[in-house]
């Protein structure tokens, strides 16, 4: 793993896309994924393929893309427990009864929701932050948000380590936590974060006006891609959109 926080820091085809074609490409594939019927098996099964192959040209372990679906928990328990809350007509499933409405949505929430989750998976493993970054100002991204996203990127680290060392400081007076009681102090740590974060960011403003800052940043990056690229780019997104497209054809 590379210091770049999510980034999986091997040599690849996928890695080398430019960012804006991955981002593109992540938004085709994942409207492709959303608009199929979840009763159109056969699809997710062809777009689980599809984000497979792409997993192994990006030469991603499974052991981390494993890790990173953890984030899609409370999704599975939501879905989990649909077939039990859902009315309508119900299905006996080892002697269970189960709202068939409710299985549907429950398949639909769990299919959908892992390959979307996988495909952001492959593009955080692949793409930098900086690069990200790029890549949505290439894609002509408001410059201001651009600016926001940038700070964000590049603070979150330094106020996490704030965290951090209060914690240490906390627990060095004497504090271990696990009591009601604890919650002032807790309070008061987060309060206190806060207030230095935002003194902080008036420090760093002022520091860029005072060497000409004019409300805009440099451009993060001025190659774009090439036409080879995003066809090389947009492959799987492109296989995808004509999968939902028969799925909806096949559907009618």
């Amino acid at each position: 793993m590379s210091g770049d926080g999510l980034l999986v820091a091997v040599d690849s085809k996928v890695h080398r896309i430019p960012a804006q074609v991955k981002i593109v490409a992540l938004f085709v594939f994942v409207l492709a994924v959303v608009s199929t019927p979840a009763a159109n098996f056969w699809a997710f099964a062809l777009y689980g393929a599809l984000l497979v192959a792409a997993l192994v040209v990006a030469k991603l372990p499974v052991p981390v893309v494993s890790r990173r679906l953890a984030v899609e928990t409370p999704f599975i328990v939501f879905a989990l427990l649909l077939p039990f809350v859902a009315t309508g007509p119900t299905v006996d499933v080892l002697g269970l009864q189960l709202s068939q409405s409710g299985v549907l949505g429950a398949w639909n929430i769990l299919a959908k929701g892992t390959l979307g989750v996988i495909a952001a998976i492959l593009l955080s493993a692949t793409t930098g932050p900086r690069e990200l970054l790029a890549g949505l100002e290439r894609l002509r991204l408001p410059s201001t948000l651009v600016a926001i996203l940038s700070f964000m990127v590049r603070y979150l680290s330094v106020v996490s380590d704030d965290l951090h060392r209060m914690r240490i400081a906390r627990e060095s007076r004497g504090y271990v936590g696990g009591r009601a009681g604890h919650l002032k102090a807790i309070a008061g740590g987060v309060g206190a974060l806060f207030v230095r974060s935002f003194e902080r960011g008036e420090r760093v403003h002022l520091a860029m006006q005072s060497r000409g800052y004019t409300g805009r940043m440099p451009l993060l990056g001025e190659v774009g891609a090439t036409r080879a690229q995003w066809m090389e780019g947009l492959t799987i997104s492109l296989a995808a959109v004509a999968v939902a497209v028969t799925a909806r054809v096949v559907g009618l």
